[in-house]
């Protein structure tokens, strides 16, 4: 029996490749794998974050079943990323509509897609720094440029009120993703055969047909991931609304009225402020299921034509 050797076992090149890939491995068990199920075990338990956990069965699931502030949060999550999603894409889709048309022959596609995806890259903390600042009620940039153009006749408290607070939100978030969905688009659209838009100018198709008949199927794929991974970020939607109204652990985070309340705002409300782990934790798992039955449904309407 030969002795253990390092410098044998690393004869073997897939010895070494396991060894390789170990450290990421072990990394990935710790940190992502075991919370995942750490965090199920204590949405079936009473913890306040320290000390042992007690049993308590469905008692969390039934309490966030029940519970009509859980459900106002989704509400307000799924209208913020309803009103986002449709300007987010309506947005990426006209853009790629001007861009890949060979009709208005627009040169410096990379600049434009590196100008329209910086808005992805800024720190959250800064863009709700940037806006609390341009659209503050009194001496905001935005208000002052309604006023000097007739507009409105007096200033608007964009974030101070219910009916636009929520709005805003939105809206910052579609300027800050459509980039990134108009480049997976445009990816989309140039990977399609030039010869079945050659096809279709032969046999006389305008735009819109072309468009609707050829470019939009084929993009079906691309639409799916979009639409999938969009519904994942925008239902777990935190730092933008947590932040646009307050500072971290502020009574003002969530205002006016709740509006901005999003459900993993509410979780972290019971899992950091109040030390309610287990409710906190099944309210995270509550999510995952509504997220999943959401995303099958997307890829059943969505995916499913594609053949």
């Amino acid at each position: 029996m030969k002795a253990f050797s390092f410098k044998n076992l690393m004869k073997n090149r897939n010895n070494a490749a396991y060894l390789f890939v170990l450290p990421f491995v072990i990394v990935f068990l710790i940190f992502s794998v075991y919370p995942v199920f750490r965090t199920l075990y204590l949405s079936f338990t009473e913890y306040k974050g320290y000390g042992d956990p007690t049993l308590v069965g469905l008692d969390n699931y039934k309490r966030v079943i029940g519970d009509k502030f859980f459900w106002r949060s989704l509400y307000n999550t799924v209208k913020m990323w309803g009103l986002n999603i449709v300007l987010q894409l309506g947005l990426a889709f006209l853009l790629t509509i001007v861009f890949s048309d060979i009709k208005y022959k627009i040169s410096g596609l990379p600049v434009f897609r590196a100008v329209y995806y910086l808005p992805n890259l800024i720190a959250a903390t800064s863009v709700a720094f940037l806006f609390k600042t341009l659209l503050d009620w009194k001496y905001g940039t935005f208000n002052q440029i309604l006023l000097a153009a007739g507009i409105i006749d007096q200033q608007v408290n964009w974030l101070g009120q219910r009916s636009t607070a929520w709005a805003v939100v939105a809206v910052i978030q579609a300027w800050m993703w459509f980039g990134n969905s108009f480049i997976m688009l445009m990816a989309g659209v140039q990977g399609i055969p030039q010869a079945y838009f050659e096809a279709a100018a032969i046999d006389g198709a305008g735009r819109w047909k072309t468009f609707g008949k050829i470019t939009l199927p084929l993009l079906r794929p691309i639409l799916l991931y979009v639409a999938v991974t969009s519904l994942i970020g925008g239902l777990q939607l935190f730092d933008l609304p947590f932040l646009i109204n307050g500072v971290a652990g502020a009574s003002t985070a969530g205002e006016p009225g709740g509006t901005l309340q999003t459900v993993v705002m509410y979780m972290y409300k019971f899992g950091f402020e109040t030390h309610q782990v287990g409710f906190a934790s099944a309210i995270a798992y509550t999510l995952f299921i509504i997220i999943l039955i959401v995303s099958v449904l997307e890829f059943k309407f969505i995916g499913e034509k594609e053949d």
